[in-house]
């Protein structure tokens, strides 16, 4: 399957694709478009569009104080416990105001914004990112035993 969600991917917009890969669609395919040609690209790539909190039409979104990441594993009903406090992590990065949810969260911030900064494109960002949430998920696990 095809998913697709805005162009300079930050915590969020890792987060999710991470979270498809690993427990929705291991086959899972990731396109970045330009906000505002979101939904008409969602259309034309037959793609599931998500993380554009100002678009209202798409359903895997911030939810009130939550972010996507939490949508995807509210809709897909994931109920790992380790991903569940993996969540608060993202959103206490992601959301601003929501930093005291996951005292982890301002490390996620800084760590996503240096990629950012390094100039990096978003499929790279994905790549070099995604051992940083599995390292990120194996610490939540480990904190539950």
């Amino acid at each position: 399957m095809k998913w697709i969600t805005r162009k300079d991917i930050k915590v969020d917009r890792v987060a999710c694709p991470w979270l498809i890969k690993r427990f929705v669609d291991p086959q899972a395919g990731f396109l970045f478009v330009e906000e505002k040609d979101l939904l008409e690209q969602a259309k034309q790539q037959g793609a599931i569009p998500f993380d554009a909190p100002k678009i209202e039409a798409i359903k895997l979104n911030h939810r009130g104080p939550r972010c996507t990441f939490e949508a995807i594993i509210e809709d897909y009903a994931i109920s790992d416990p380790a991903l569940q406090k993996l969540a608060l992590i993202v959103r206490a990065a992601d959301v601003k105001g929501q930093e005291n949810v996951a005292a982890e969260g301002v490390g996620l911030r800084s760590i996503a914004q240096g990629f950012a900064a390094i100039g990096l494109s978003d499929e790279d960002r994905l790549a070099r990112q995604f051992p940083i949430y599995d390292a990120l998920y194996a610490y939540v696990q480990s904190k539950e035993k």
